[in-house]
């Protein structure tokens, strides 16, 4: 059941880069117990404009693929705030950090070579 749960929330894909929200780890906690669903996600910014939207299309497919849930309870929480580390290896690959070996080499690797060229005025 849990792995249902957890299919059935990365449909819904971060409106940014297209890549479910589980596998972006935006995802903190989905749980199905006896007192019902209960989710809580997270955005990649406090001031994200979809946060919102994110938690109606949450509803909106729990409810329609899990009927039978006593309740569907679900939360937007800021806190703690979603760093790149949360990134899955599926999610990594799609953005084509493979072999990156963690989620931030990709930036390390941006800013260590744009710190060592030289610039011309």
């Amino acid at each position: 059941m849990q792995e249902e749960l957890t299919a059935v929330l990365n449909e819904i894909e971060c409106p940014d880069l297209g890549i479910g929200i589980v596998d972006m780890g935006l995802v903190y906690v989905a749980e199905w117990n006896a007192k019902g669903i209960e989710v809580a996600f997270t955005t990649t910014s406090p001031s994200c404009p979809f946060g919102d939207a994110l938690l109606r299309q949450i509803n909106d497919i729990l409810r329609h693929h899990f009927r039978e849930a006593a309740s569907i309870h679900v939360q937007l929480v800021l806190d703690p705030p979603w760093t790149l580390e949360r990134l899955t290896d599926n999610a990594r690959n799609k953005l084509g950090w493979t072999g990156a070996g963690t989620a931030t080499a990709p930036l390390a690797h941006f800013w260590s070579g744009l710190a060592s060229r030289s610039w011309k005025n």
